[in-house]
């Protein structure tokens, strides 16, 4: 029964990759700079260019995995795909691939403040950047392996959605705090601006 259960499940996992590997492949033989150096190489070496991006992506891990500054390349690529594919979606007319980048950048956003409270665990784990960096690889994947709406719909929607009443309670107080306090300097500091003109022109009268 279980292995019933878990055979669609795989093959649905094993058709979503071949349909990305297929979309690699195509990308790869378009002409663009990238392209272009990969064919190159692919001319002097005799390795298919597809192997060549594979191999990349390996160093690139291992990199991750052993390398130094893991910490500044693991949040590069967490943030600048991300940030491209979100001006794009900004751009375009079709409203799906905004809901999935703001999903991405909600998602992030927690893990961010996550990490900040845990930072010194997170020290200790083993290859940490490396599984951080898989993580938002998972959460920016596109299709029904998207990490982020997967993420967001099973913990932080409902909890925002139990806390969203309180939340808006407290923002609104804090806001208008900040607005009375605001209100309290400038007044202060125009107050103590006009006294001084006020005692030269008590003196020249």
């Amino acid at each position: 029964r279980h292995i019933r259960l878990i055979l669609p499940t795989f093959n649905m996992a094993a058709a979503e990759m071949k349909s990305y590997r297929e979309k690699l492949e195509k990308y790869l033989y378009e002409k663009n700079a990238f392209t272009d150096l990969l064919a190159k190489a692919e001319e002097k070496t005799g390795v298919k260019r597809v192997y060549i991006v594979y191999g990349l992506i390996g160093l690139f891990l291992l990199y991750l995995a052993i390398g130094y500054g893991a910490s500044f390349l693991c949040a590069f690529t967490g943030f600048v795909y991300p940030a491209y594919c979100s001006v794009k979606a900004i751009e375009s007319v079709r409203k799906e691939d905004d809901t999935q980048w703001l999903t991405y950048w909600v998602v992030y956003s927690v893990f961010g403040l996550a990490e900040f409270w845990f930072d010194i665990l997170l020290f200790w784990i083993p290859f940490y950047y490396l599984l951080k960096c898989l993580f938002l690889m998972y959460c920016m994947a596109p299709g029904a392996y998207n990490g982020s709406e997967l993420i967001y719909q099973r913990l932080i929607r409902p909890f925002v959605l139990k806390h969203q009443e309180n939340v808006d309670r407290l923002l609104d107080e804090a806001g208008k705090r900040a607005k009375e306090a605001l209100d309290t300097v400038l007044g202060t500091t125009l107050a103590n601006a006009a006294s001084p003109q006020t005692d030269g022109l008590k003196k020249e009268s």
